[in-house]
């Protein structure tokens, strides 16, 4: 298994053919672990450590302090005595009684402390002597009381030789717990100087570690995600984002809007083409039918008048004549509508805003609403923004709808006509034109056809309303759409988009 991996020119450290999630799983773990174990072994050094300074502090700093006691009590008698050889003053005698005492008390205290043997033999050691030299010194004190002082002065040399004995022991003891003291402090110089160096070589694994973790952070992971935003970034001149994952996760959004959007305007555009491919197959077929049918229904129509005019009828003939022209009428305008459809409106355009077809379209139905019950009400905070439109064919549109809408509430109702203006994309605004009815409604397996040429609900009605009123938004480059809930009403939404100058479509 290579640890080495060329990978564009650049080798790969510790592939080992591992996720890269399982790559930084693992370095992290390594440097968990390290940190642990360093904090582990600093833990017990510092225990360690302090169990060095308690046996210093709490052993060998008081018997060393307490042998330095013994003899500054020790040279403090022989100089109490020598104060009294020299001028015979009791009262150095009862400083001597008090250092005999605190001399003796410590010797005690020494006993209770020392463990080592040759400390316990050091000290009674000391005790021994010192138990010889105290009746000793006391002769030569009476002798010096009793006025014998050459005889004292000779038994002093003697004494004094064991006092010294003493002292040197009290200073062999003393240095014995120094070098004991020096000992330890250096062994916990040395302890201190190792866990230096484990700090040291803990420091320099986790930098290197953290190094090693920026690495695979850096070059596996904000590498890709910058070349993705790149790729995804579709708001250009905004400047560096603060925040790669942010600017990612905007860019995905916009990626996902963008489809959501092309998706729409796909299906929108498949819809269309669908229907624009009907459109043009049936209005071929009706240009042909009409066509056909308008001729000899013009022979029928002229002999009609001509006969209207010549032969004596009478009345119920007259009558009979009346209903045939004017079925007649009614299958010319069948045709009219047909050869409508048939032929893609020519619209004449003008700038200006949809609000004004839509008060064309309420003021010249005024009448026929009323007659239907129906309340109409129109809800703008303004008019909308001019556009090119044919201001005749988008009110045919609306009559149509606003229509139908009144035919669907045979109790009477309302009709509301809500415009605003809406932006499509961020370089394109449209005008928006919704009219809802609280009718019954469409049903939802019939909502799919309300558009498709001859498709009817009514007894009389030709089914080329919507389709007429679809193609004219269409040649205004707009849309039509509808939704409804049965039982809940219609909306029919207009959409145009706002053009300044140039052709549409």
């Amino acid at each position: 298994m290579n640890m080495w991996k060329k990978n564009g020119g650049i080798p790969e450290l510790f592939s080992f053919h591992l996720s890269l999630k399982s790559r930084v799983y693992l370095v992290n773990a390594v440097l968990l672990g390290i940190t642990l174990v360093g904090a582990v072994l600093m833990v017990w050094y510092t225990y360690k450590i302090e169990n060095v300074f308690k046996t210093i502090i709490s052993r060998n700093v008081v018997i060393f302090e307490s042998a330095e006691a013994l003899g500054t009590d020790l040279i403090n008698q022989k100089g109490y005595v020598t104060y009294f050889f020299q001028d015979g003053n009791p009262e150095w005698l009862v400083e001597l009684a008090r250092y005999r005492t605190r001399f003796e008390n410590t010797l005690e205290e020494l006993k209770t402390q020392v463990k080592d043997p040759w400390e316990i033999k050091t000290v009674y050691q000391i005790e021994a002597d010192y138990r010889k030299y105290i009746p000793a010194r006391d002769e030569v004190i009476e002798l010096y009381k009793k006025g014998e002082r050459e005889k004292g002065f000779s038994m002093h040399r003697d004494v004094r030789q064991a006092f010294f004995e003493i002292l040197g022991l009290c200073n062999q003891f003393k240095e014995f717990h120094k070098e004991k003291i020096e000992t330890a402090i250096e062994k916990s110089s040395e302890e201190a100087n190792r866990l230096r160096i484990i700090a040291l070589m803990a420091i320099v694994s986790v930098t290197l570690l953290s190094l090693l973790v920026n690495f695979i952070f850096a070059r596996h992971i904000m590498d890709p995600i910058r070349k993705l935003i790149l790729q995804v970034d579709t708001e250009e001149g905004t400047g560096k984002p603060r925040d790669e994952v942010d600017a990612l996760q905007r860019g995905v959004l916009g990626l996902l809007e963008d489809a959501e959007e092309t998706h729409q305007k796909l299906r929108q555009s498949q819809v269309s083409l669908l229907q624009s491919e009907k459109m043009a197959l049936i209005g071929r077929l009706a240009a042909g039918t009409a066509h056909s049918i308008r001729n000899p229904l013009t022979s029928v129509k002229m002999r009609l008048f001509s006969l209207n005019r010549s032969a004596a009828l009478s009345n119920t003939q007259r009558e009979d004549l009346n209903v045939i022209s004017g079925e007649i009428i009614q299958i010319n305008k069948i045709v009219e509508n047909f050869l409508e459809f048939a032929r893609p409106p020519k619209l004449i355009m003008k700038r200006m805003s949809p609000s004004t077809a839509v008060d064309s379209a309420v003021y010249l139905l005024d009448q026929r609403l009323r007659s239907y019950h129906v309340n109409l009400k129109i809800e703008r905070s303004g008019p909308l923004s001019e556009t090119l439109i044919d201001p005749e064919q988008l009110k045919e549109v609306l009559v149509n709808i606003i229509i139908n809408a009144c035919e669907a509430m045979k109790k009477g109702g309302s009709i509301m006509i809500r415009e605003e203006e809406v932006e499509i994309t961020p370089l394109q605004k449209a005008d928006v034109i919704r009219i809802s009815d609280n009718g019954e409604g469409i049903a939802e397996e019939i909502m799919k056809s309300i558009f498709d040429p001859f498709f009817t609900t009514k007894e009389e009605g030709t089914g080329l309303g919507l389709s007429i009123a679809y193609n004219i938004i269409h040649e205004h480059g707009g849309t039509l759409e509808a939704s409804s809930q049965k039982g809940k009403g219609t909306d029919f939404t207009i959409t145009l988009p706002i053009r300044e100058k140039g052709p549409i479509g």
